[in-house]
């Protein structure tokens, strides 16, 4: 398995790149699934729907399966922040890729994406597990020097290219 996080502020374009290299490394033949840091009360169940009906009477776990999905729940009782180790646990582990959304102060080797337009600083200077920096400008418009390859964020076949070229970098350890 290999895992590479993408990380930046929000409105860089990270869930549209995300969600472009799926299908691409999906037509490769290649496993592919997504680890995503969400905001505190985010839901992805629906009021009414008897897995939310479940979960507000007290649950602590619904987990919903059909023949096509299966879906899990978990209700913390206290706040948790979860590591991105602990959700790449909870994957099936026949996957090629993990493809990490968030976590931009995880240990794992990053892919930084940047637009100028958000107006937000870089990582990459202070970030040693930055490893590339996708972003939609060229490498002379960055803020800071970068020693690192510079991706075109809107060439997301460019971005497969270089993640498979480059993929033992993102071979994935879990810690001990």
């Amino acid at each position: 398995m290999k895992a590479v996080v993408f990380a930046g502020f929000s409105g860089s374009g990270k869930t549209t790149l995300v969600e472009q290299l799926i299908p691409r490394l999906k037509q490769l033949g290649l496993r592919v699934s997504v680890a995503k840091h969400a905001h505190h009360k985010f839901d992805i169940d629906h009021p009414g729907k008897d897995s939310w009906r479940h979960r507000q009477a007290g649950a602590f776990e619904v987990v919903v399966a059909s023949d096509r999905r299966l879906a899990l729940v978990r209700e913390f009782e206290q706040p948790e922040e979860l590591s991105v180790h602990a959700l790449i646990a909870e994957l099936s582990p026949s996957v090629d890729w993990v493809l990490v959304e968030g976590f931009k102060s995880s240990d794992l080797p990053k892919i930084e994406v940047w637009r100028a337009a958000a107006q937000q600083p870089v990582q990459y200077p202070a970030d040693p597990h930055i490893v590339a920096i996708a972003t939609d400008g060229a490498a002379d418009a960055l803020p800071v020097p970068s020693p690192h390859p510079v991706l075109d964020l809107n060439d997301p076949d460019a971005v497969v290219a270089w993640l498979l070229q480059h993929a033992s970098l993102f071979v994935y350890k879990a810690p001990t």
